[in-house]
């Protein structure tokens, strides 16, 4: 079997079957959607009620416009560029994290490369002490949301730690229902075994928000995003969301892990003290797997790691290149890699 992949949505790409017999072409719509930690994307303001004074003028990473304006650039040429090999247009929906604030958003969306795709902002402010929150971008010629909540993650026995929300969107794709959860969990902070209560939590949380809307309705198309500072083996993911790394062996209401087989095989996305991990994860529910392509169902997912993001020489050779490491401004993009997947639907 051959693919030939050649655009999205207002375009088809093809697979052709061929046997001694029989010989049949099938077209279908596709659509590319992704996440992004864009790692510190703050403004150059010092906002009271956040701790953001690292970047500012004074702060220690002399965060003034300069820096800001290459900061955005960066993130603007990465998410112009993924996808495109499937589609001219990239990524339809994006999820993102660690930005401050909606005007970082604004003002990213407005950057030169990818103003054109008319990308549209979902973002709720988080109680999360840095003052970084998770939010969406999507291009409205492909999605269009029809509602969205924001989930606050609280922890009873610790009241006075405060973390990102977990947003949820839902919105249509050309005419089927598609419900996003973007979500940045607690981090190792302190050691994974110490810390990884919270994120068990906070995958308690987003198993409560899938399992509400598989009550709604079962066959529901969902798709949790995130940086989940778990990998897809740890507990957090594999018992808690209940995120399979095969299809065939899902029971009821479990997910699909999208990039179990990408962590199996060392396609990671963040790097530590020589460790890789692959905490950027696109898990997927049981409506977006299957072979019936009379609606949109999951096709493949990637780990967008081209040479030009990887740090070319040094200690850290091959890791993600930052914006900063080692107290030094590398004009980098991002400790992390971005992912992204594809969903396909045939077209009549």
């Amino acid at each position: 079997m051959k693919s030939y992949i050649i655009g999205l949505l207002t375009t088809t790409f093809f697979v052709l079957f061929s046997s001694a017999v029989l010989a049949q072409e099938k077209q279908y719509k596709v659509a590319c959607v992704g996440f992004y930690n864009l790692e510190n994307l703050f403004d150059t303001v010092d906002d009271p009620n956040k701790r953001d004074e690292d970047f500012t003028p004074d702060g220690s990473y002399s965060w003034g416009d300069e820096k800001y304006k290459n900061k955005l650039k960066n993130m603007a040429h990465v998410i112009e560029d993924m996808g495109k090999e499937i589609s001219p247009d990239g990524m339809a929906i994006l999820g993102v994290c660690e930005v401050e604030n909606r005007k970082v958003l604004e003002d990213l969306v407005q950057e030169q490369k990818i103003k054109g795709r008319d990308y549209q902002i979902i973002h709720e402010e988080s109680p999360d002490r840095r003052g970084i929150d998770v939010g969406l971008l999507y291009q409205a010629k492909y999605f269009t949301p029809t509602n969205f909540k924001s989930y606050e993650l609280k922890f009873p026995d610790n009241p006075d730690y405060f973390t990102r929300d977990q947003l949820v969107v839902s919105g249509t794709m050309d005419e089927d229902r598609i419900n996003i959860i973007v979500a940045h969990w607690p981090s190792r902070s302190g050691g994974q075994a110490k810390s990884e209560p919270r994120r068990i939590q906070a995958a308690q949380l987003g198993r409560k928000i899938i399992d509400s809307l598989l009550a709604v309705d079962p066959s529901s198309k969902i798709i949790l995003m995130g940086d989940l500072n778990d990998d897809p083996v740890n507990k957090s993911v594999k018992d808690y969301i209940r995120a399979k790394a095969k299809v065939k062996k899902m029971k009821d209401g479990d997910m699909y892990n999208t990039m179990y087989d990408k962590y199996k095989q060392g396609d990671c996305t963040l790097a530590y003290r020589d460790a890789w991990n692959l905490f950027d994860q696109l898990i997927i529910s049981e409506g977006l797997t299957g072979n019936d392509c009379s609606s949109f169902v999951f096709h493949k997912s990637y780990v967008y790691n081209k040479p030009y993001l990887r740090q070319k020489e040094g200690l850290y050779k091959g890791y993600p290149k930052r914006t900063h490491a080692g107290g030094k401004y590398l004009n980098g993009y991002s400790d992390h890699f971005p992912v992204y997947l594809v969903l396909k639907k045939e077209v009549k």
